[in-house]
């Protein structure tokens, strides 16, 4: 173990551990998880019955997360209305959902004397998560616990959200972004990626689709998790059901087509992110049809005419706007997203233009799709 985990391990024993409400002595902890984001720790409380509990523990990474109050007011406002929800339809909230344990002044979340912000989660047992999709039915069934997400969570009043990370998917401004990169060019690697730079602008008038109709009031502003990832849904390790939706940290106001349009965009690619071979990159319609399927079965009954008619733009949106951000930080050094080799956000970018093309020479069998499910 590196000396900064052992040092954050004696930390969570003599400050962070008793600042919360855990009726048990702390045992032990160890580093917990593949996030990239939080410190995170599984740490094991032996309680007064002599039964051994485990703890999520998380350093909150306040540099992107920079008012952890209003984050955690957001967590704390969904999570209880998720538990109300849960238990009014006969589940079991305990394991639907997060729970987030107060810390003894009744807080949801404590600051060390460092000034570091941490919370605390019961440990939901037995589940998994996949990182991959290994068999298409993984993707279907996190397909329904994110549709099951929205379903429950329609009635929130979306706009008591604080955003987390401000102008996150707003799309017109990533462009606005992108072209000021492209103006300062930094490193002079524009005349090397002109067709990246053309693709990019020939799509100009579409970025601004669903941010006009979000403004306008046909589209309704619901609340959106805004990391759809494989990884961020708990699994049943016994039913192999979708159990709990995870990692709430980006949970704000915004449109139900972001968060469909981010998974299809990820999940229902036929390559890696980073994939250089394009010729390998494609979206697979059976995997989108399948996280389609499910998505609607369960969010369905919520969603409006206009909002499934406009899922295609929704997966069509959410990669162009990740291409864009991928040839940004491109342009401007790579001073965002980790790069591990030369042009890799540049190879990130072309796999997701080489999907939002592939979309559009799908785009009738898309449509066709969501319109097989969308049960009007």
């Amino acid at each position: 173990m590196s000396g900064p985990d052992r040092q954050k391990l004696d930390w969570i024993a003599e400050q962070v551990a008793p600042s919360f409400q855990i009726d048990g002595l702390l045992a032990g902890s160890l580093p917990y998880g593949s996030g990239h984001i939080n410190d995170t720790f599984a740490a094991y409380f032996q309680m007064n019955d002599g039964t051994v509990r485990r703890y999520i523990v998380q350093k909150i990474n306040t540099g992107i997360f920079k008012n952890p109050g209003e984050l955690m007011e957001n967590v704390s406002g969904v999570t209880s209305f998720l538990k109300e929800r849960i238990l009014q339809n006969g589940g079991d909230p305990l394991r639907e959902t997060l729970t987030v344990v107060p810390t003894r002044e009744g807080g949801s979340y404590m600051t060390d004397a460092q000034g570091a912000a941490w919370r605390c989660y019961v440990f939901v047992e037995d589940t998994v998560t996949y990182q991959i999709v290994e068999k298409p039915e993984d993707f279907y069934t996190v397909a329904r616990t994110f549709g099951q997400f929205q379903r429950l969570l329609a009635d929130y009043p979306a706009h008591t959200l604080h955003e987390t990370i401000p102008l996150f998917h707003d799309t017109p401004n990533r462009y606005r972004n992108f072209l000021h990169a492209l103006e300062e060019d930094k490193l002079g690697r524009a005349a090397g990626v002109a067709g990246e730079i053309a693709f990019v602008k020939e799509r100009e008038a579409f970025t601004h689709l669903l941010a006009d109709l979000q403004r306008t009031g046909e589209l309704p502003l619901r609340v959106t998790h805004n990391d759809t990832k494989l990884n961020n849904i708990l699994i049943d390790k016994a039913t192999g059901r979708g159990l709990c939706v995870i990692d709430l940290d980006t949970v704000m106001p915004g449109l139900a087509l972001h968060d469909y349009g981010d998974s299809i965009r990820f999940g229902a690619s036929t390559a890696l992110e980073d994939e250089p071979d394009l010729d390998k990159v494609s979206m697979d319609l059976g995997l989108f049809e399948l996280f389609t399927k499910g998505f609607l079965e369960t969010a369905g009954q919520v969603f409006t005419d206009k909002e499934i008619e406009l899922l295609p733009a929704g997966a069509k949106m959410m990669t162009l706007e990740c291409g864009m951000r991928f040839l940004t930080d491109y342009l401007e050094g790579d001073t965002y997203f980790k790069i591990h080799r030369e042009g890799h956000n540049l190879d990130r970018a072309r796999t997701q233009f080489k999907l939002v093309g592939d979309m559009e020479k799908k785009w009738e069998q898309m449509q066709q799709i969501v319109q097989k499910y969308a049960g009007r």
